[in-house]
């Protein structure tokens, strides 16, 4: 199941760059507080990548690293969450992950189950390994591994569905 898709590496010096990264941290912003009104929802579905995803994966490495450093910022200045202790990790995933899909989007140019497969455990396993040597807690820095397997898997089919649905945009 692979899709061709318009895929677009927009620069700073672009209007538009700011705009969609606007449009994703609103959606990374929102989608948080949803999985927040259920117990351990942040750790487990993992909501604050998920529009990280959508915005590298389509519109390149700068608006998916502005999505992914402004995002838990600005969660973390508006609600509190994430935690200060773990706002480093988060950043590093964030910014792994936004590397992660502009670079299987620019190389694969499609859509697939694969590409986004590979993704979410490119900068999962970086991430964590980050994570290991931060806290210098493996069972700590298994976290997303341990209870995050379902955010994982939204990313993964809910991602590769969203972006499916935006493929001619």
């Amino acid at each position: 199941m692979e899709t061709t898709t318009k895929l677009y590496s927009l620069t700073y010096s672009n209007v538009r760059t700011y705009f969609f990264a606007l449009l994703f941290i609103a959606g990374n912003l929102a989608l948080p507080q949803l999985c927040h009104l259920t117990p351990y929802g942040g750790p487990t579905f993992l909501p604050i990548y998920f529009f990280t995803l959508i915005a590298s994966y389509k519109y390149g490495f700068r608006v998916g690293l502005l999505t992914a450093i402004l995002s838990p910022l600005m969660n973390h200045l508006l609600f509190a969450m994430p935690a200060l202790a773990v706002l480093p990790a988060i950043l590093v995933k964030s910014a792994l992950l936004a590397g992660a899909a502009a670079l299987v989007a620019e190389y694969s140019k499609q859509i697939s189950l694969l590409t986004l497969l590979s993704v979410v455990l490119a900068y999962q396993v970086l991430g964590t390994i980050f994570e290991w040597l931060w806290v210098d807690n493996f069972y700590i820095a298994m976290q997303d591994f341990r209870i995050g397997i379902p955010g994982m898997l939204i990313q993964w089919f809910g991602g590769y569905a969203v972006l499916k649905a935006i493929a001619k945009i």
